[in-house]
């Protein structure tokens, strides 16, 4: 048996495509929080870092024990127990999250994101006077007051962009910080996060001597295990409980000193309540169950109570559970009393037939803030360009109804409807105590005609991934509805050791009750090494591990390649498809020293059924791949993924961002819609969209078509068309990977309709292909885009071919090859076919040259 951890490791996992980087990035566009300097930042963001909810995120107990200070919809709220009246606390042009309150009761230390960074800010209770306690630009988050009330323990990312601990003390009238311990670097390679260690939530022992926090030196997936040290480091820190934590940890200690209170998903998909001792050697026990989430704990100043932050009914509310017998208490917000005057929006949106239409809705009040109604699940961009917004634009979905408050004045209120519908940006005038009703029609795009009759799905959606939310079937199926997108593929998945969507999985289509999508729940496998796929239409069961390549786990081989787990997905008659492939630039093998990821493998052996080529990666950068496969006579569809993380308020999505748009017949029963989609996906009469729409005939052959000609030069007639909810740059033909003519756009970049002739000598695909040369505020992408599956066309009987590109997958192969002889495995014949098939794909390309 081999059971090697190659030295290289590290550098492999390095190799992975990143689905979001600053190279992803258009002009105008940059990424939330750039300042940190931690990769994958829709986990760490999302789990960790707070966000604009509608519903309490965070909370404190006041020192009496008798009312809550809450974070909810970006203001701090303080609430007496037993009373339904919420009270504002803060007001200004952020968003207040995760307050603390002093010994003393008389202030509260919170942190306010402005001006793309988390800074904190202490509040006089009784006076409103607010103080500065950071002011470096960075993300300062988790402020904890020390028992004497001197000092403050926090994270933040100042002068590194990792997470550190810092403690914060008072002196001369201004607040001083320094970092509590020293930077340190992991020897083992880590996946998803910095190689430079984290600490992150500290809490205070009651004596004011230690922290309890989450570190995660030597652990390669999590954000770490908790540790106990004494403030003043005269010990090392010692480990409490030793797991693959999530962010979401938060341990809080108990007013007695004797035990810690934590989330944790040990053993379950969901974040639970669990305890343990404040001492090393102790035994955690689970402290409640349920198939939800529990977050941001904290224990009553008498010790008989933990308040938290709960998901169990979708969005967040607060409750309080007794330690003695468990009893449960939601505090109940009846009523919301504002700390200045406030106004009243009734918003109504209808389609082009005057019927109540869902809808995706975004309203700017007139102080530059985000506003959304009660009860919603707010979502938020990824990224976004500083001209246009001072933070990242914030979403929600509604049924075509909403009542929203603000402040008075105008706000600003912009609505989408998918990709066939224009965008309408409606502004309202509000005055104080008064309702404005809003009205706003929307009205298909220009040319948007030619897609009438095809469906419209998102191939690559997460359903629950560990966000904030829970979301369920039916609330996914009306989001849907507000996309316009006909399917939902639910691609279940692992995060760390759990698979949040597990019990869902089902080889039925179905479509919920009172929507008109259809959701069918399918499979992303993941592996840390060959990149990802998409299983979409399993018909019988969930594959098992999930992952591949996991150093040390008993998931630690090579084996199953990607070609073994396409043959396993194919023989359950699903489609399989490489999911966000590559970021810019794209893989170079001839200069690479090393290369891992084996779409091209998949590819060459007939074991790839589609590529997203709009999704959560480069467009463009995966795009020049695909030319090249194309070009080497391979026939592989283009597809569209969000990879949206739909239980998430913030990053990727919203779902139907990315698409695949197919020429197939819509069904009242769910599976054959399905069938048809997948069928029409497979013979390539798609586009992939995330925004514009392009159509494409040549002498009347449609994407996925092939046109058979004769030797000889050729002369084909063309129909080409734009239909966008945002301008672009340029909208091309595309033969062989070459821009064989433009196309004249409409003076708003929005629209074309043109006839043509196109001359080919050659055998050559050919496609349509939108781009925009900056992002566009209207597309939560790098940039629009858009391109149709090929055209075929064979002239003379001759295939397409390209040495240039059969050249260049024969390199990466070649890289791959060198990986997998040096890999890890359980058994020689796990290597051997491995290799074989290497072998067989580098082959296939040697007889495309």
């Amino acid at each position: 048996m081999t059971r090697i951890l190659p030295v290289l490791i590290a550098l492999l996992l390095l190799l992975l495509p990143l689905p979001f980087t600053s190279g992803a990035q258009a002009q105008g566009r940059e990424p939330v929080l750039k300042q940190v300097k931690i990769p994958h930042s829709y986990y760490w963001r999302e789990m960790y870092v707070p966000h604009l909810t509608s519903g309490p995120s965070s909370l404190d107990w006041t020192v009496d024990g008798k009312s809550l200070v809450y974070s909810m919809q970006g203001r701090l709220w303080r609430q007496r127990i037993g009373d339904g009246a919420a009270r504002q606390l803060t007001q200004s042009a952020g968003y207040d999250y995760q307050p603390d309150v002093s010994p003393d009761g008389k202030r509260v230390v919170f942190t306010r994101y402005l001006d793309d960074a988390y800074e904190l800010v202490i509040r006089d209770l009784r006076s409103g006077k607010e103080t500065a306690a950071t002011s470096n630009g960075a993300v300062n988050l988790d402020p904890r007051w020390s028992p004497d009330g001197k000092r403050i323990a926090y994270v933040t990312t100042d002068e590194t962009g990792h997470f550190h601990i810092a403690l914060a003390s008072l002196e001369k009238g201004e607040w001083k910080s320094e970092r509590w311990r020293p930077e340190r670097a992991s020897e083992d390679p880590r996946y998803y996060y910095s190689q430079i260690d984290h600490e992150l939530s500290p809490a205070w022992s009651p004596d004011g001597e230690s922290l309890v926090f989450v570190a995660n030196p030597e652990i390669g997936y999590g954000t770490g295990s908790i540790y106990v040290q004494p403030v003043d480091r005269s010990e090392s820190a010692k480990l409490l409980v030793s797991e693959e934590t999530a962010w979401k940890t938060r341990p809080d200690w108990s007013p007695d000193g004797y035990r810690i209170a934590y989330s944790s998903f040990s053993g379950r998909q969901w974040h639970q309540l669990w305890m343990t001792y404040a001492e090393p050697g102790g035994y955690p026990l689970a402290f409640s169950y349920g198939e939800f989430d529990i977050a941001n704990a904290r224990w009553s100043p008498d010790g008989k109570r933990i308040a938290y932050v709960s998901n169990e009914e979708g969005g967040l509310k607060i409750v309080i559970q007794e330690v003695i017998d468990g009893a449960k208490h939601t505090l109940d917000i009846k009523t919301k009393r504002y700390a200045s005057p406030v106004g009243g929006v009734q918003l109504r949106i209808t389609d082009e037939k005057g019927q109540q239409a869902p809808a995706r809705v975004s309203v700017k009040g007139p102080d530059g803030r985000y506003y959304a109604p009660d009860g919603v699940m707010i979502h938020a961009d990824d990224g976004y360009d500083r001209a246009f917004s001072a933070s990242e634009p914030r979403y929600f979905h509604s049924d075509g109804e909403s009542f929203i408050v603000v402040p008075p004045g105008t706000s600003e209120i912009t609505i989408w409807r998918g990709v066939r519908y224009g965008t309408e940006t409606v502004k309202v005038a509000v005055e104080r105590d008064k309702t404005a009703i809003a009205t706003a029609t929307l009205k298909p795009l220009l040319n948007a005609n030619a897609f009438d009759g095809w469906l419209s799905g998102d191939v690559h959606v997460h359903m629950n991934y560990g966000g904030a939310y829970r979301m369920t079937p039916a609330k996914l199926a009306k989001q849907a509805d507000a996309e316009d997108l006909d399917l939902v593929f639910n691609l279940i998945v692992n995060k760390e050791q759990r698979i949040p969507d597990i019990d869902y999985f089902s080889p039925e289509a179905f479509s919920p009750e009172g929507s008109d999508a259809t959701i069918l729940n399918g499979q992303e496998y993941h592996t840390s090494l060959w990149g990802h796929l998409g299983l979409i239409g399993l018909k019988d069961h969930y594959l098992l591990g999930d992952y591949v390549a996991y150093p040390k786990t008993a998931l630690h081989s090579y084996y199953p390649d990607n070609t073994t787990v396409a043959d396993l997905a194919h023989a359950q008659g699903a489609l399989v498809g490489y999911v966000h492939p590559f970021d810019a630039p794209a893989p170079d093998p001839f200069s690479e020293r090393k290369l891992s990821h084996a779409l091209p493998v998949n590819a060459a052996l007939g074991k790839m059924d589609y590529i997203e080529i709009v999704g959560f990666s480069d467009p463009l950068a995966t795009e020049s791949v695909w030319h090249k496969l194309l070009n080497t006579g391979l026939r592989i569809p283009a597809a569209g993924g969000t990879d949206a993380m739909t239980n998430y308020s913030s990053l990727r999505g919203p779902l139907g961002l990315n698409r695949t748009l197919v020429d197939a017949a819509a069904s009242d029963d769910p599976q054959e819609e399905v069938e048809n989609f997948m069928t029409a996906l497979k013979a390539g009469k798609s586009i992939a969209t995330n925004g514009p729409l392009v159509s494409l005939t040549l002498d009347g052959a449609e994407p996925g078509d092939e046109l058979k000609r004769g030797k000889g030069r050729h002369t084909f007639k063309y129909k080409a068309a734009l239909a966008s909810i945002a301008p672009v740059s340029s909208l091309d033909i595309i033969v062989n990977g070459d821009v064989a003519q433009s196309i004249p756009l409409s003076e708003d970049g929005k629209s074309a309709s043109v006839e043509g002739e196109l001359t080919l000598d050659a055998s050559a695909w050919v496609t349509l292909r939108a781009v925009s040369e900056t992002s566009s505020p209207l597309v939560f992408d790098a940039y629009p885009y858009a391109t149709t599956s090929p055209i075929y066309v064979a002239i003379g009987g001759k295939p397409v071919r390209s040495r240039e590109a059969a050249e260049y997958f024969i390199a990466w192969i070649e890289k791959l090859e060198a990986v997998a002889e040096d890999g890890s495995y359980n058994t020689e014949e796990e290597r051997d076919a491995v290799l074989a098939n290497l072998k067989k794909a580098r082959r296939a390309f040697e007889r495309r040259r």
